[in-house]
């Protein structure tokens, strides 16, 4: 049993099996599209979350929210189910298989046998694409990886039902209603609006570009707060968010710059080429501090990469977006 099913290479999950389901039924969407469109950008410092007892810092909205808003804009019907028993879940798999369906699902990425091992760690916000099953092995287009991959039966059980924060408890889904026409000009304005309010008007000092400078203030009080150890396990968990997380680099603010350059065309409007070029530089900022940060948690650091001068780095990452998210917003107000 195998559907005709095309696996595409992505950078993140989410918008890589959204972007391959709709390719599936006719509509030809980029992955930086669906996370514009589905207003996937975002910023939280949550240090109340704790993901392997360090804090939670998020550099994209809540997950299932890019495919979520997706689909309404576009007018895409889809069907999400979660399961306690991970019988009917199999189940419910298989029926769906059998119809030709391809099923998207969220799984602990610990638990599936084709992660490399420096690459496991319990991440349950996973995605893939089930398109087909041969004997006990089900075929999966994973879109962060190259080649279409095989997960056995046991295996896919544990990684639909994987324990712990953000457990996925079997959740599938799957497309029932693409319609033939697509206009994506009225879907990119109400995406480009959410991002920016997001990033500008929540109100707390945790999220949106507000979020990334009280980080500041909290990433320079770490080594004399918490010690050396501890403060390069904290910054070592937010640079893996940013820059391996499927975020393309740069917490998403390159993916993001793709998206803004892929609209420009599309609305005929070239003030968004210049501010995909801003966005880039914003992300170049990032990944700078990343390099940095990456010095200090394996001990390379030198004396201008003190956690201070990070600190100035995000300050100045905040001051960029700011000016960035305000013009977008002045741009498609109009």
């Amino acid at each position: 049993m195998q559907i005709d099913f095309k696996h595409r290479l992505s950078a993140h999950c989410e918008s890589g099996v959204s972007s391959n389901l709709l390719f599936h039924y006719g509509v030809d969407i980029s992955e930086a599209m669906v996370f514009g469109v589905g207003a996937g950008l975002f910023f939280g410092y949550l240090p109340f979350i704790r993901i392997n007892h360090l804090p939670l810092t998020t550099f994209r909205c809540e997950v299932g929210g890019i495919l979520k808003r997706l689909t309404r804009k576009l007018g895409v019907k889809i069907h999400f189910e979660k399961f306690r028993n991970s019988e009917k879940a199999m189940a419910a798999l298989d029926r769906s298989l059998e119809s030709g369906i391809p099923v998207g699902c969220r799984v602990g990425a610990y638990w599936l046998p084709y992660f490399p091992s420096a690459y496991r760690f319990h991440f349950n916000m996973h995605n893939l694409v089930v398109y087909g099953k041969e004997g006990d092995d089900y075929l999966i287009s994973d879109p962060v990886f190259p080649e279409i991959q095989r997960c056995s039966h046991q295996d896919l059980v544990k990684a639909r039902f994987a324990q712990g924060a953000l457990a996925p408890k079997g959740t599938m889904y799957y497309l029932t209603h693409v319609p033939k026409d697509i206009d994506l000009r009225g879907p990119i304005y109400k995406g480009i609006k959410e991002v920016c309010h997001r990033m500008l008007k929540v109100p707390g000092p945790i999220i949106g570009v507000r979020g990334i400078r009280f980080l500041a203030g909290q990433l320079e009080k770490w080594p004399r707060k918490l010690g050396k150890r501890k403060a390069s396990l904290y910054l070592g968990q937010l640079v893996r968010m940013q820059e391996e997380l499927g975020t393309g680099g740069a917490g998403f603010r390159f993916m993001y710059a793709a998206f803004l350059q892929e609209s420009a065309g599309i609305l005929e409007e070239n003030r968004l080429l210049d501010l995909s070029d801003r966005m880039t530089r914003a992300g170049d900022l990032w990944r700078s501090f990343a390099v940095i940060g990456a010095r200090n948690c394996k001990d390379r650091a030198t004396e201008s990469d003190s956690f201070g001068a990070m600190a100035d780095i995000l300050r100045d990452c905040a001051l960029k977006e700011t000016e960035i998210y305000k013009e977008l917003l002045t741009l498609v107000k109009k």
